[in-house]
């Protein structure tokens, strides 16, 4: 802890595509029952989170599978499929930022 009244730290920094032009935010409280397997799906956006209990096992591509818990942050990338969000044995909360165009509500497509 510090003396200091406010401390700021910063969790995240990502750049977004230059044409992607963000009209409205969705922000959702979404809860996964334990061992719920999101499996591979997109979003028609990107989408900013914070892990608020629980734990996940997240995965963008084919990238390393990441265990998620409670106040770690993610970045979902638009259009870019995302390997998975599963629930791990404790299930999961988060809160999402899903940045949209202007009259484009959040999607979630599953991939096979």
């Amino acid at each position: 802890m510090t003396d200091a009244p406010v401390t700021r730290v910063l969790l995240a920094d990502h750049e977004l595509p230059e044409e992607f032009r963000t009209g409205h935010v969705e922000v959702r409280r979404i809860t996964l029952a334990p061992g719920l397997v999101a499996g591979p799906h997109t979003h028609n956006g990107p989408v900013f989170g914070i892990v608020t209990a629980g734990s996940v096992d997240f995965r963008v591509g084919d990238g390393p599978v990441v265990r998620l818990r409670a106040g770690d942050v993610f970045y979902e990338p638009g259009d870019e499929r995302i390997g998975g969000f599963d629930a791990t044995d404790e299930g999961a909360e988060f809160v999402g930022w899903f940045l949209l165009p202007t009259g484009v509500a959040g999607t979630l497509t599953p991939l096979t």
